[in-house]
């Protein structure tokens, strides 16, 4: 599957470049260290433009979380229809993570490390979101079918993805020195021992 950016609509560019803009600048100098005006100057988009489509920051933010979630669950959608044994849906779930974390860090660092419920109070935590619900119940569906040990749904996806999202996080951080894709097989092979039957 090809990683691609921010969801882009034709008809409204401002709005795009807006939130492109905040996704970079919330990443680099955090939500509450941005204000609209460093939009402003950052995107060239207007003042005016800015209030017309999100009211104000938070609206930036929450525009920009929900089409960071909406991309992921749709990427993670066409991994459940192109793969058919929660095996194969489960690691293509964790390639297309990591290769969203080389082609795209700052998608995923806004996702991983903001403190999404300081800025958007009413948003429900990022592992509650669709795309981690999605996981989860790949591997529900895992146990459902008896390829994986019976266990709290909750355990058994922290055990599958727990791994690799901390391997995300090591390489957002500058520790691992080769691209995520390098690690891909051994993560695997861990994530998979630890719940298969």
């Amino acid at each position: 599957m090809s990683v691609s950016a921010l969801p882009t609509s034709p008809d409204t560019p401002a709005r795009d470049q807006v939130l492109a803009t905040a996704l970079r600048l919330f990443t680099q100098k955090g939500y509450f260290n941005t204000s609209v005006q460093d939009v402003v100057r950052d995107s060239g988009v207007s003042t005016g433009s800015i209030y017309h489509h999100f009211k104000d920051k938070e609206g930036i933010a929450k525009a920009l979380y929900d089409d960071l979630v909406a991309h992921m669950g749709t990427a993670i959608a066409d991994i459940r229809k192109q793969h058919k044994t929660p095996h194969d849906r489960c690691r293509a779930v964790i390639e297309q993570l990591f290769q969203m974390t080389e082609a795209e860090p700052e998608i995923m660092a806004f996702m991983l490390y903001a403190k999404h419920r300081e800025f958007m109070p009413e948003a429900a935590p990022i592992c509650s979101s669709k795309p981690f619900e999605q996981m989860r119940n790949m591997v529900k569906e895992g146990m459902d079918s008896g390829v994986l040990v019976q266990m709290d749904p909750l355990v058994a996806a922290t055990a599958v993805f727990g791994g690799a999202l901390r391997m995300i996080h090591l390489r957002l951080d500058g520790i691992l020195e080769k691209p995520l894709p390098a690690y891909l097989d051994e993560v695997w092979q861990c994530a998979w021992r630890s719940v298969a039957k």
